[in-house]
């Protein structure tokens, strides 16, 4: 399955709505479409991780362990951002790629579901206890 690319700010803005999943090298916005068609993945890297070479290393880097395994773990009919942090760029490559893959699978499951579980919605108690 090809993964497609964000390319228009809209597309970025519209991922904010989605989930947000924290991590220490990256966090990922990502959002339901509502149709089947392959995953799109946008990258962003600000300018205060950065000057250009770093921030295009750390695309590079990004767009090359999509390429390799996260790709996989993409979801069809989802959105995805990355918003990368400036650790990407000394991090070992295998590192990455676990971590990417790790977040990506975790962006594929409902918000209350963690590690395979639904949440029980806690009960209320009365204050007579």
């Amino acid at each position: 399955m090809a993964v497609g690319r964000l390319r228009k700010r809209a597309e970025f803005l519209a991922a904010r709505k989605g989930r947000r999943l924290n991590g220490p090298f990256f966090f990922i916005e990502a959002l339901e479409r509502g149709d089947d068609g392959p995953p799109r993945v946008g990258l962003t890297v600000t300018r205060k991780v950065g000057n250009a070479v770093v921030r295009n290393r750390i695309r590079r880097r990004l767009r090359e362990a999509i390429r390799l395994h996260a790709e996989a773990d993409m979801a069809p009919g989802l959105d995805y951002v990355i918003v990368a942090r400036r650790d990407v760029f000394d991090m070992p490559f295998e590192t990455l790629i676990a971590e990417l893959s790790r977040r990506v699978s975790r962006a594929r499951r409902p918000a209350g579901d963690q590690d395979g579980r639904k949440r029980r919605p806690q009960e209320r108690r009365s204050g007579s206890d």
